[in-house]
């Protein structure tokens, strides 16, 4: 838990548990017996799920590391499965086991490690019932594809008494720990402003007249799991559900829960914000996306300010950053264009310190050091950390889909924060320099929600309106996929 003391990890763990209590899942959080720490010469046998993309990363990450071995492959989607089960054969000196369906891995008695790389609406399920089964959890950003789901996670990893690491890289990373102490140091004098930045070009992914179908080799039930059973409205299944609100998050829930991690780690917040504020929309083309492409999001925390943007159109980095994050105090700032560190500022923009290094194996090797040890707190991003970091994009995305349709050109102050305001009006130059007219072109307004960071839920006297928000900080589940609190 680095740079986080004892106290202020279980003042967290509190307030997680508080609010998977409030979902009716109190039970859950019952204690059941420790489990023993393992030594360095035990073999952990690891099973890796989802192995198209990330998935490699998390074969890389054990593969021949730390005395685990992947002992299975699991992937719903047959024809993917060939890159991992080469590398593992020939580093392994045999082939793993392939299982096409993650009920039968979780119930594997010989497996000690579930590393999850599957599309987000599969996370929390997957995680819970690995969890349920003795397994420990390596588990890919976001933790969640919804609010609720991150306080049932948690109250899970406390009742079975498992390891749940959310796949958050930097926190492991010795550049960024260093920039992240700059900023607590208070060298450059208290941070008020976190600034998360996700500009990243996302070109149009097409649109289709009519439903595609999902690959011959493909079990297109089990791929959709606790999400509705629907029409694959896209010209390509894999990686483009990131933009289709049944499996993913956009962009702030693929690239930008990095930077939200990084931006509340940043400030010490270890709550849920108290209002949240969103603005965007899918400028620049139409396509069968349905998450913005355009998209800025405010988080007050009182005194602190966070401001979250995503810019999926060609844009020019700000302040060196175009994938990272800034921390601006009275006396300098700090800007991290990266995963592994950045460079510090004073006042007139003078660098005053550096900071690199790092890579995602770090993170894996801290998982693998909480596993053995069985102490939580050995965990960089332990899912308690993971749960509050994807539910700032969450919450962003529940302002935005409740946003009213007006012309993005009417966006003025979106704060009590000049800085924050200032956000507003680059990113109407932004478009404009993208040949978008912002005095005509619609986009969504969402509403300034309020949250009452203990029991995670919206709170405030719009009734209507809460009765929709708090709706959307949980899903239904498909029959036999159920997450239960």
């Amino acid at each position: 838990m680095s740079l986080f003391n004892r106290r202020e990890f279980l003042e967290r763990t509190a307030i997680l548990s508080a609010a998977a209590a409030s979902l009716g899942s109190g039970a859950a959080l019952a204690e059941t017996k420790p489990v023993a720490a393992r030594a360095q010469t035990d073999k952990l046998r690891v099973a890796v799920v989802g192995v198209r993309g990330r998935g490699m990363s998390h074969v890389g990450g054990f593969l021949g590391k730390n005395n685990c071995e992947i002992t299975t492959v699991c992937d719903c989607d047959e024809a993917v499965i060939g890159n991992a089960m080469k590398a593992i054969e020939g580093k392994q000196g045999k082939a793993p086991n392939y299982v096409k369906d993650i009920r039968k891995v979780v119930e594997d008695k010989e497996i000690d490690v579930v590393s999850i790389a599957t599309p987000n609406h599969w996370h929390a399920l997957m995680a819970v019932w690995a969890m349920e089964n003795g397994k420990d959890v390596y588990c890919e950003k976001p933790a969640t594809h919804n609010v609720h789901e991150g306080a049932i996670m948690v109250a899970a990893a406390r009742k079975y008494k498992r390891i749940c690491q959310v796949g958050t890289q930097s926190r492991s990373n010795p550049g960024m720990q260093q920039a992240i102490e700059y900023v607590r140091s208070g060298k450059i004098g208290k941070a008020d402003l976190a600034i998360s930045l996700c500009f990243k070009p996302r070109g149009s992914i097409g649109k289709v007249e009519k439903p595609t179908a999902p690959p011959a080799s493909m079990d297109y039930d089990l791929w959709s799991g606790p999400a509705p059973l629907l029409a694959v409205n896209r010209a390509k299944l894999h990686y483009d559900w990131h933009w289709i609100w049944a499996y993913g998050n956009g962009d702030l829930g693929n690239q930008g829960v990095h930077e939200m991690d990084k931006a509340r780690w940043g400030l010490g917040k270890n709550t849920m914000p108290n209002t949240v504020f969103s603005v965007g929309g899918r400028f620049g083309y139409v396509d069968d996306g349905e998450t913005a492409n355009t998209q800025l999001s405010v988080f007050d925390y009182g005194a602190e300010k966070m401001v979250s943007e995503v810019r999926g159109l060609t844009t020019d980095a700000y302040k060196t950053v175009k994938v990272g994050n800034i921390w601006v105090g009275p006396e300098g700032y700090v800007a991290c264009p990266n995963y592994s560190g950045g460079v510090a500022y004073d006042k007139d923009g003078k660098e005053v310190a550096k900071f690199s290094g790092g890579g995602d194996q770090h993170h894996f090797d801290n998982f693998v050091k909480a596993v053995r040890s069985r102490k939580v707190e050995d965990l960089n991003c332990d899912v308690a950390e993971g749960h509050l970091s994807a539910a700032l994009c969450h919450l962003a995305n529940i302002s935005y889909r409740l946003g009213t349709d007006q012309t993005i050109g009417k966006v003025a102050a979106v704060s009590d924060h000049k800085a924050v305001n200032e956000f507003a009006a680059r990113m109407l130059e932004h478009l404009k320099a993208n040949k978008i007219d912002t005095e005509k072109t619609v986009g969504k307004f969402g509403p300034v929600l309020t949250m009452d960071p203990k029991t995670e839920q919206f709170v405030g006297t719009d009734k209507a309106l809460l009765e929709k928000a708090n709706a959307m900080l949980f899903r239904e589940y498909r029959k036999g996929f159920e997450l239960r609190d």
